[in-house]
């Protein structure tokens, strides 16, 4: 993706050890039991704005209570269906994928663009839009849930850059190779 901003378009997923992203009925309160905003600071410092698949910000909001400490910049929501009741800290795109990752990206300005939620994420594999891929992985066993990639996505290969430990937890960094 060519963009005047110096930024990266970054996936950035929690993962359990055997692979999945979310706990049955799309469980992610085991993640605020390893990783804070503090776990790795230099991510949240690197953010500038975050895309964020529904399902993954319908989760984030049942959580909202409980962790508020992360601030990645502007938030935009990819969704077909935007809620009835606006939320005022977020922008709800219904464009298609390459237009919401262009309009997050002009937004993180020379900050990197972070990708959450499983299907926005393997929509912006799929045709080439990210840059790199960052996965902490934590010393849980969950046995079910989301996995890292749904079904269906093509071979993508990955140049491994970086992988650092904090407590129990592993953060890997990968180019995507294009």
């Amino acid at each position: 993706m060519t963009d005047a901003s110096t930024g990266k378009v970054v996936v950035n997923r929690v993962m359990s050890l055997d692979g999945f992203i979310a706990g049955p009925g799309h469980t992610m309160d085991w993640i605020f039991e390893h990783i804070t905003s503090a776990t790795f600071p230099e991510v949240m410092a690197a953010t500038g704005a975050m895309l964020i698949g529904r399902g993954t910000y319908e989760v984030g909001k049942r959580m909202s209570d409980e962790n508020t400490d992360y601030d990645g910049g502007e938030k935009f929501v990819l969704t077909h269906r935007p809620p009835d009741e606006p939320d005022p800290d977020v922008t709800f795109l219904t464009c298609d994928i390459e237009e919401a990752v262009a309009t997050a990206r002009r937004a993180a300005g020379d900050k990197n663009l972070e990708i959450l939620g499983a299907d926005v994420a393997a929509q912006c594999l799929q045709r080439g839009l990210v840059d790199e891929i960052l996965v902490y992985v934590v010393p849980v066993l969950l046995g079910d849930g989301v996995r890292f990639t749904p079904p269906g996505l093509d071979r993508i290969d990955l140049e491994p850059f970086s992988n650092v430990q904090s407590g129990g937890v592993t953060m890997l960094r990968f180019h995507v190779r294009k």
